[in-house]
């Protein structure tokens, strides 16, 4: 299990931090569409960012070039691709950024599969800010792991309760599976640090856990471990504490 610890770190991607962001300064603009091209064109060549990223809110390049050398080391083939994404209520356009790969160990196949919804500004010559809407990410082994759906919310409310679920699309059919939940600190995202996960057996179709959020605004981050005959499901998923129920869909 410790192999498959040491990758679910490592899925702590993006374009800046996952820390609670304010509001965008009213001068912003959003990034525009030939910027986004040549943002993805220089992830997937890997050319540098400089050119196009500057420091700003919610946004350090330096802390991106690290994160994509990290994962290109473990996924040789990983590709990350722009899309539209909805509208802001204010208007401003978001991008859904996916980013996929694989890596082959020994007899083993790991596939990621993550993605975020960012709204990215720009300065007009480049990108210098953005807001994490939306994360989440699912690593995979095995030649035929089961399908999982994450349940869990995008954003909740300071100190409410909320469910953490990764459920088994099927049942398990007398099967035995074993799994767990762990949140992981900002100083563990902030450093890609493993997580330390216990596995306890599982009574029903996936792993559920009940959770409280912070008094104070920010965000949680939950890692999951799901072992199943078929294969193996390791996830992470980035929930928004917000003080204001106006926050919860932005």
């Amino acid at each position: 299990m410790q192999r498959l610890r040491v990758l679910l770190a490592a899925l702590a991607l993006g374009l800046g931090t996952w820390a609670a962001l304010p509001g965008r300064p009213a001068a912003a603009a959003p990034a525009s569409a030939s910027q986004l091209q040549a943002l993805e064109a220089a992830l997937n060549s890997g050319a540098a960012l400089s050119g196009l990223l500057e420091t700003g809110p919610g946004l350090d390049p330096a802390l991106l070039e690290l994160r994509r050398r990290n994962l290109q080391r473990q996924f040789p083939d990983l590709r990350w691709q722009f899309s539209a994404g909805p509208p802001l209520r204010d208007g401003h356009p978001t991008v859904q950024l996916s980013v996929s790969g694989s890596q082959r160990n020994g007899a083993n196949r790991y596939q990621l599969e993550a993605s975020q919804l960012l709204a990215l500004d720009s300065s007009g010559g480049r990108i210098n800010g953005q807001k994490v809407i939306r994360e989440q990410s699912i690593l995979t082994s095995g030649s035929e792991p089961p399908a999982v759906s994450l349940s869990i919310p995008d954003a909740v409310l300071t100190g409410q309760r909320y469910d953490v679920d990764l459920v088994l699309d099927e049942p398990l059919n007398g099967a035995m599976a074993a799994g767990g939940i762990v949140a992981i600190t900002p100083e563990q995202v902030a450093a890609m640090a493993s997580p330390d996960l216990s596995l306890e057996p599982l009574g029903g179709g996936g792993l559920f856990k009940s959770v409280q959020a912070p008094l104070n605004p920010g965000s949680q981050t939950w890692a999951m471990l799901l072992v199943h005959p078929k294969g193996i499901i390791s996830a992470s998923k980035r929930v928004r504490v917000v003080a204001d129920k106006e926050q919860l869909n932005p």
